[in-house]
Formats: C-alpha cells, sequence, structure tokens
C-alpha cells in the first residue's frame, strides 16, 4: 500500500476506534467529571424514554431536563438543540447495540456474511423501538452543519460496528470505501423502512447485497490496482 493510503486508512480508523459518548457531547472539550457523565447519561435516558413513547415530536426539552433532573439552561449546555441531542442518542443507542454484538459476535463465514448478519441485528433493535428509531433517523436527516460532531460520531461507531464484524484492524482504503458505502445502504434502508416503503425481507436484500462489496475489496487485495 503507498504510504498516503496507508497513513488515510490508519487515520480513519483510529478515528472510528475513538468514538465515545463523552466526545459526541463535548468534542473540543476536556473530559466529562464522573458527576457530569452521570448527568449526561440521565438526559440521553430521557431522551430515549420520550422518543420511545412518541416519536420525535415527544422529546421536548422541558420534559427532557424535568425527566433528569437537571436544570433546562444546564441541559442546553450538554446539548442545544433537540437534533443534538436525540443523534447523540443515536449513537448512544448504538454503543449499547455494540457491546451487545461483542458478547455474541455474528457466525457468518465471510466478512461480508458476518457484516450483513451484524446490521440487520441491529436493525432489528431498532425495529423493536419504531418511534425511537424513527426520532432518531429523523434527527439525523434534520441535522445542519452545527451537528456535525454529533453525526460523524453516530458515522465513526458504525464504522467500528463494521468492521469489528469484519475482523480488520488495517482496513484498506478500497475497504474503508466499501464501509462507507454500507453505512449508506443501511442509513437509507432504515429511512425506506420507517417511512412503510420497505419491508423487513426488501431490507434484508439490500443489507446482504451490499455487503457483497466487501469480497470485492478482498479480491482485489490491498496492493492491487
Amino acid at each position: 500500500m503507498p504510504a498516503e493510503a496507508k497513513a488515510e486508512a490508519t487515520t480513519a480508523r483510529d478515528a472510528a476506534r475513538s468514538a465515545s459518548p463523552r466526545a459526541a457531547a463535548q468534542p473540543a472539550s476536556p473530559p466529562l467529571t464522573e458527576r457530569q457523565e452521570a448527568r449526561r447519561r440521565r438526559i440521553l435516558h430521557a431522551s430515549a424514554q420520550l422518543a420511545s413513547r412518541g416519536g420525535f415530536d415527544a422529546v421536548q426539552m422541558r420534559e427532557v431536563a424535568e425527566s433528569s433532573q437537571v436544570a433546562l439552561g444546564t441541559l442546553y449546555r450538554y446539548f442545544p438543540s433537540k437534533v443534538h441531542l436525540l443523534v447523540a442518542t443515536m449513537q448512544d443507542q448504538l454503543e449499547h447495540m455494540h457491546g451487545t454484538l461483542r458478547k455474541k459476535p455474528p457466525a457468518g463465514d465471510t466478512a461480508a456474511e458476518r457484516v450483513a448478519e451484524t446490521l440487520m441485528r441491529a436493525f432489528r433493535a431498532l425495529q423493536r423501538e419504531p418511534h425511537l428509531a424513527d426520532a432518531m433517523v429523523r434527527a439525523l436527516t434534520f441535522a445542519d452543519r452545527s451537528v456535525s460532531p454529533e453525526v460523524d460520531q453516530v458515522s465513526r461507531q458504525t464504522t467500528v460496528i463494521i468492521l469489528d464484524a469484519m475482523g480488520l484492524d488495517d482496513p484498506t482504503p478500497e475497504q474503508l470505501s466499501a464501509v462507507r458505502v454500507i453505512e449508506h445502504t443501511w442509513h437509507s434502508a432504515l429511512i425506506t423502512w420507517l417511512s412503510g416503503r420497505a419491508s423487513i425481507a426488501q431490507v434484508k436484500i439490500d443489507i446482504e447485497t451490499v455487503c457483497r462489496l466487501i469480497d470485492l475489496t478482498e479480491a482485489r487485495g490491498p496492493h492491487s490496482g
């Protein structure tokens, strides 16, 4: 692999591995104290609970503050808007899913099969909480540049999940490109399913199809082309 390409791959991998809920809340700030972290976790828990009951519209900042027992001004210091909060909630949910997946790794014989199984397991977890899934995906869709750090954390967490399923510690630029396309397809599949325009069976076919890109990158190898 050329030196520049290897550096790009290493940087992307390390950025993905550094994803954490603290970074999602305060990308440019010092680490949260134990007390601040506990407060932040209460806020995210309250956000997820409200969204699970009534979707995007049910998440009102004042209710989140009351439920998490923090002042409204304090809530806004952690999350400047509902969109910031719900995107951070999605990152948090993905991190919980990742922990579950690590306890029971996918069993496919190939990297493509393992990634497809992993993403479908994550999809089914979201399927069990359709209001929450809809709220988080809507927040991602509404996010503008001010929410870029939180959106980046969601993307990085998804990348970590996919790379773990692939069993890769040192992905090539071609493999990272395939991961990005897989992420885009998974996100699109969530939107089409939530809007009633795709069945679970169709989502499964789309996910399995796009995951075959992994086989193509493996066939090329790190020194091909």
